[in-house]
């Protein structure tokens, strides 16, 4: 198992950045496809970037291309979502989740693992 814990959410003006982390404490996390998701209050929980086991394949949902970036440390089992440019409606619960086939997916039920969830709220 993977057990995975998000840190680095919090609130930001609109236009700020946030860094959010999320920590793996399993041996095995480099074997691993990374992904963000989010849910935005009274929505479904929607993809946000992924990225594969050694960082060569990442995927980004349309609405944050060029604003987020997606990376990874497997020498401190850590995948990062760094965010810039935030507006209002990038607040949401941001969980990351792992998947064990170690690719860049954005489909949900690809992840066997998830993280609680870092809260994100972007004041207008």
């Amino acid at each position: 198992q993977v057990p995975l814990v998000e840190r680095g959410g919090g609130v930001v003006e609109a236009g700020g950045s946030l860094r959010l982390s999320c920590i793996s404490s399993g041996r095995s996390f480099s074997d691993y496809g990374m992904g963000w998701f989010r849910q935005r209050p009274g929505k479904k929980r929607e993809f946000v970037a992924a990225i594969s086991r050694s960082g060569g394949s990442i995927d980004y949902a349309d609405f944050v291309k060029g604003r987020f970036t997606i990376s990874r440390d497997n020498d401190k089992n850590t995948v990062y979502l760094q965010m810039s440019s935030l507006k209002p409606e990038d607040t949401a619960t941001y969980f990351c989740a792992a998947d064990r086939l170690g690719v860049a997916t954005p489909y949900e039920t690809n992840y066997d693992r998830w993280g609680q969830g870092t809260q994100v709220t972007v004041s207008s």
